[in-house]
């Protein structure tokens, strides 16, 4: 009787945070979506017409931007699912669910390594400015490489669907139908990597900002704002993807189901799950939202760029200018 009592009351209380988080996914879609897409063009945008004036974090937040762009994509798809809300908007085939699964993937390895090699370069900048080691073409072509491995890391689920529709007589790919492997390698590249280098970088900075020297006056050196922004971009970035990761390393170590199943270890891990990454959904709105807020330079290329879109139809007064200087 005990036992029934507590298995109706664990039902309800799981009805209750299912309802919660039926309107946070909502909530998340109406506000923090159109934002978070809104801010992550306008930071691309803004970057990319003013490539001249861009430094090394900026090119990294153009990444992160471009990677919150994919899960921009990837996140009105599952939140409109029936596993985030009730009053969900369609049912998705397992084939979309493996396309989804990878986009995110790659996006998180994208966001978790650019953040990473920011705190590094950061730090050779400020041990070593004017060096070419942390360059503006440097950071671009190592954020082609960011691209290029998250893509490699994101093959384990790929390989998952195709051995998953292929005959289970077939040895190798019965062996490779293991889904706990596949976060292990997500766990272990994704998040434990990326912040024991984190950690790395900071107790260098911080060693650096102690021992204070003639070059910390250097006109070349980065906006000192840059290290406030470093330091809450990476805390963000940390806060809203450790749950995610959390519950993948619970789905490593106990071999929870994915899927719904029975018993409340069940439930509570599915809750968990979805929960922890609407979390995750929320890092493409924060960081650019942060860029914005923190970076002192973002408002005046933003209204440049607004002055040459105003111009392209009409001719501008120092344009005007310009062109009677040259007939005279």
């Amino acid at each position: 009787m005990a036992k029934c009592e507590a298995l109706s009351l664990l039902e309800s209380l799981c009805q209750d945070l299912d309802l919660i988080l039926s309107v946070l996914s909502l909530v998340y879609l109406l506000v923090c979506f159109p934002l978070g897409l809104c801010y992550n063009v306008l930071l691309v945008a803004v970057n990319l017409s003013n490539k001249v004036s861009m430094t090394m974090p900026d090119v990294y937040f153009v990444n992160v931007a471009v990677a919150g762009l994919v899960l921009n994509l990837v996140a009105p798809v599952e939140l409109l699912g029936s596993a985030f809300t009730r009053w969900h908007a369609w049912e998705y085939s397992y084939e979309l669910h493996i396309t989804l699964l990878i986009l995110f993937n790659i996006s998180s390895l994208v966001v978790m390594y650019s953040t990473t090699l920011l705190s590094l370069d950061y730090y050779i900048e400020r041990a070593l400015p004017r060096t070419y080691m942390s360059s503006v073409y440097n950071t671009k072509h190592v954020c082609g490489f960011i691209w290029g491995g998250a893509v490699l890391t994101s093959f384990s689920s790929l390989l998952f669907y195709v051995c998953n529709h292929i005959s289970t007589k077939m040895v190798e790919c019965s062996k490779m139908q293991n889904e706990e492997a596949a976060d292990a390698i997500m766990l272990f590249i994704g998040y434990a990597v990326p912040a024991a280098a984190v950690l790395y970088a900071f107790v260098l900075i911080l060693r650096i900002r102690k021992e204070s020297t003639p070059l910390d006056q250097d006109s070349g050196r980065l906006d000192p704002s840059i290290h406030r922004l470093l330091l809450a971009s990476v805390c963000v970035q940390f806060a809203l993807w450790t749950p995610y990761y959390t519950a993948l390393l619970a789905h490593t170590v106990t071999g929870a189901p994915r899927h719904v199943g029975s018993g409340h270890h069940s439930l509570s891990y599915n809750f968990a799950m979805r929960a922890s990454k609407l979390l995750a959904f929320s890092s493409s709105f924060a960081m650019p939202l942060m860029y914005r807020q923190m970076n002192k330079n973002f408002a005046g290329k933003l209204q440049r760029l607004l002055g040459r879109l105003h111009c392209r139809d009409q001719s501008c007064p120092h344009e005007r200018s310009a062109v009677q200087q040259v007939v005279t």
